[in-house]
Parts: C-alpha cells; structure tokens; sequence
C-alpha cells in the first residue's frame, strides 16, 4: 500500500493540536519528549493499532459470551440470567435491567439472543469475578465460584483446565484495554505484545479454531515491529 507523504508543517501541528486537544496530546507530547511533529506520529501509531485490536478483541468477546451463554443455558435454561439460583449480585442484576430496558426501548425483544449481545464484555469478566453483594446489600455476599464457576462456567473454557480466577484474570486485564481502545485513550504505553499473546491464548481456552482465525487475519505483529513514531503506516 502506498503512503501519501503529510507534511506537519507549524500551521498543521497547531490546527491538529486544537482539534484534538492539549489535553488529549500531552501524553503523546511526554512520550516524544516534547517534540510535537514526533508526538502526532505516535497519536497516528495508536491510532492505528487501536484499530488492528479490534478484530482481534471483537472474536475474543463474542466467542466468550457464547460460550458462557451456552453453558449457563445448559445448566439454567436460555433465561438463566432471570433464575435466582444463579444468585447474581446487585450490579449483575442491574445491568440485566439496563440491557432489558435499552433493547424494549429501542424495539427489540427483550429476548436471549438480543440480550446476551447487548450485554458489555465487562458483564461476561464480571460473571468470573467472586461475586458482590445481593440486591439491598442484605445477606452474606453472593459467590459465584459456587453458582457459576463450579456447575458451568468452566466448561465455556474446554480446552483448558484452570481456576475461576486464571480465567478472570487476563480476561479483566484485556477489558481495561478494550475500554480504553473504545474510548479513544492511549495504549501504547502497554505491553502490547502481551495483550495479543492474551487474546489469542485465552480464545484458544474457548476455540482453538477461532484463536487461529484471529491470528491469520491480524495486522498486529505488523504494526508492533513498525517505530511508534512510523510515518509508513496505511492511512
């Protein structure tokens, strides 16, 4: 792919400093040690693997939350989000509602297949998690190793065996980068190497076939070996 040249002349840089923000720049001015033209081709370079992640991202998020759904349906039934031996905490409940409450909104069933993908990926790590409080802050704290973990949860990761929290944890820590990718925040500061060995290795855990998919179509290795301040990148 040919690259246009783009000149970051003195008027360029102010008119994309403004646009953007100071704020928003700092950190890219930091990290260039105040070179502003060398600041902006790092904003260009997350830009550009922000955008690579989120292939990747988006087949690990949808291969886990089917997964779950799955097992969770088998063993509670399609509606198991409404079946109170799940003992979902308050802010489980919560964003069910919200999710319920958004799709009637919008003219869509309320139903199991439009529910389960309105639900945030941050919702799927939650279910993982320990578990907090029930709804009213009354009674001993749910636990979810017992009421998910244990009768289900684990079969989603089937070609793994592991512990509820090995699989909460890089799951928790590839959902701060899915929200700041989402949110137009920096991410270059990662170990981002790392991030995607942790995508692939956890998608894997679910389907080997869709960790291998993923990887043959990524543009990530690419852009990881190009300079952060790279002028070669293709927009």
């Amino acid at each position: 792919m040919v690259v246009k040249p783009f000149n970051l002349n003195n008027a360029l840089l102010q008119a994309l400093e403004t646009s953007l923000s100071p704020e928003r720049m700092a950190t890219y001015v930091a990290a260039a040690g105040g070179d502003r033209e060398k600041a902006l081709r790092i904003y260009t370079w997350n830009t550009a693997v922000s955008a690579a992640f989120y292939g990747p991202l988006q087949g690990l998020e949808v291969a886990l939350r089917n997964a779950m759904h799955r097992e969770l349906s088998a063993t509670y039934g399609t509606t198991w989000y409404d079946d109170p031996r799940c003992g979902l905490d308050a802010g489980t409940q919560a964003r069910i509602a919200a999710a319920k409450s958004d799709l009637q909104r919008d003219r869509y069933a309320a139903d199991p297949p439009h529910l389960v993908a309105a639900l945030s990926f941050g919702f799927w790590v939650t279910l993982l998690g320990r578990g907090g409080f029930p709804p009213g802050g009354r009674g001993p704290r749910c636990n979810y190793e017992m009421t998910l973990w244990r009768p289900c949860l684990y079969r989603a990761f089937a070609h793994t065996k592991l512990s509820r929290q090995q699989a909460h944890a890089p799951l928790d820590y590839l959902r701060t980068l899915r929200n700041r990718i989402a949110h137009h925040e920096p991410i270059f500061p990662r170990h981002l190497n790392a991030d995607y060995q942790n995508i692939l290795t956890v998608t894997g855990w679910i389907c080997p076939s869709t960790r291998d998919w993923i990887a043959h179509h990524s543009r990530i290795d690419h852009l990881l070996a190009q300079p952060q301040d790279s002028d070669n990148l293709p927009f």
